[in-house]
């Protein structure tokens, strides 16, 4: 049996579902394939994202901030708290309504638009085929005009630390503990291990990251790493640096199981006892016998796709998006990604501007980056201004009693021209997509300084720290320029 569509999608996820949406309401007929299922067995779509990932953490991520500021911050207020609890089992079935929620939303826009959901698994075959295979094992092939792949990414799984359910688990583990463990382990001071490993410190786990690298958060601002290390510390997540991770072993049953890891650091070799571990390594592209040999898609040797600026793969018609190709591996990139190729295949010049792609650590006090670091243009010896304007001159940072972290703007020392932005403090990831908005219409730092910014707001710290640049802001000593 065969089926023709203009356009089939492989793979649900936030690149997949909204490259089907869109490829829907240009008129193309549409069909998106994913292999999703829930915990009831059902199909459903929105990939690790959606399941798994960037909303369930997050969710799990407020609950135990509110929990953390009930028990440890209202006094300040004049709120008095005594006994304050979490009912973790509570808190995870929230977690998961907002999960369905969101998933059959996406069912509800695939109706709406027009796009046909096929459940099961897609297998690229030659002459822009797909071989579809439903969890019953029926098999079909899809014929289509274009293909888009979007099968996303899946944890890194290591040799050391071999997953052990329940004991040695991956990110989609330790989103399930149904307690706290007294001591938990992390490897991996990245974005997946710290924004897991302070859910649990909130909830009263003693947690220790192992991470294999010499400087923390090395992808960020140093400035923005050495704050944030010291709010780590001082929240109690205990980050150990250059400590490689050797091999694990479990002892005991049941409840009184535990997880030896060995690790080397500067000093040799090392033994550490804890509950549970996660693992946070990194996750690597989903495309193992994705394709048939004739596809004609050629993969690197880690496994993703190459592809050119639009996205294109080297076999005409067929494209590929988010995770599997070069680039950040973020939802948003990935739903750029989708819109832009569905606009791109219905005849749109459509394109995606990858020097201003935000990213986002959403610990508390969250983390957020665009553009060009002030390491990158030091090493590459450009000329360059700074501002930066500290959340604890902010009134609306005080009133709220959060104040740690500031912002950074970076410009071109002749041009003006915003080149960056880093962000470590509250609503970090809502304040650098302001200066996001400013880098995509090329404005200069005094461009951003001159727009009139709402008082009392954290957005003030932005407006002040463009005005930085150009040794103009109000509330804070200028310095001289460099």
């Amino acid at each position: 049996m065969s089926d023709k569509f203009d356009v089939v999608v492989v793979g649900g996820g936030p690149g997949g579902y909204v490259a089907a949406i869109r490829a829907a309401q240009l008129g193309l007929k549409t069909a998106c394939i994913d292999k999703w299922l829930n915990k009831e067995g059902k199909g459903v779509f929105g990939g690790t994202c959606l399941n798994v990932g960037c909303i369930p953490s997050k969710a799990l991520l407020d609950s135990s901030h509110k929990y953390e500021e009930a028990k440890d911050n209202y006094e300040i207020h004049g709120i008095t708290t005594k006994d304050v609890k979490i009912d973790v089992s509570k808190m995870l079935e929230r977690k998961d309504t907002i999960v369905n929620n969101l998933t059959q939303g996406v069912a509800g826009l695939f109706k709406a638009n027009g796009v046909t959901a096929f459940e099961g698994f897609g297998k690229i075959i030659a002459g822009k085929k797909v071989e579809f295979t439903d969890h019953a094992g029926n098999v079909q092939v899809l014929e289509a005009e274009n293909i888009i792949i979007a099968t996303g990414s899946v944890p890194v799984e290591i040799p050391p630390a071999p997953l052990t359910e329940g004991v040695i688990v991956d990110s989609s583990g330790a989103l399930e503990f149904t307690e706290a463990p007294k001591r938990l382990g992390v490897i991996g001071a990245g974005v997946i291990g710290l924004e897991l490993g302070s859910v649990w410190n909130r909830l009263g786990s003693e947690v220790t990251v192992l991470e294999a690298q010499d400087k923390f958060l090395h992808l960020v601002d140093s400035q923005v790493g050495k704050e944030a290390a010291k709010q780590f510390k001082k929240q109690g997540v205990n980050v150990m640096l250059g400590a490689r991770l050797t091999g694990t072993e479990i002892k005991g049953k049941g409840k009184k199981q535990e997880v030896i890891v060995s690790y080397t650091d500067g000093e040799g070799e090392k033994t550490i006892t804890f509950d549970k571990l996660i693992v946070a390594v990194g996750r690597r592209p989903y495309t193992q016998n994705l394709f048939s040999q004739d596809a004609g898609v050629n993969l690197d040797e880690r496994g993703f796709v190459f592809v050119n600026d639009q996205c294109a793969t080297d076999a005409p018609g067929i494209f590929a998006i988010g995770d599997v190709v070069r680039g950040p591996m973020l939802a948003h990139k990935s739903s750029e990604e989708g819109v832009m190729v569905a606009e791109r295949i219905a005849g749109h010049k459509a394109q995606i501007n990858y020097d201003c792609i935000p990213s986002v650590i959403y610990t508390h006090p969250e983390i957020a980056w665009v553009g060009r670091s002030e390491d990158e243009l030091k090493a590459d010896g450009e000329k360059y201004n700074v501002g930066m304007f500290p959340f604890a001159a902010v009134g609306r940072a005080m009133a709220a009693n959060d104040t740690a972290g500031f912002v950074k703007i970076i410009a071109d020392a002749e041009t003006d021209t915003i080149l960056g932005a880093s962000v470590i403090g509250p609503s970090a990831g809502d304040l650098v997509q302001q200066v996001v908005i400013a880098m995509e219409f090329g404005s200069s730092a005094e461009d951003l300084g001159m727009m009139v910014f709402s008082h009392p707001t954290l957005s003030e710290a932005v407006h002040e720290a463009a005005l930085s640049v150009n040794n103009h802001a109000i509330h804070k000593q200028n310095r001289k320029k460099r």
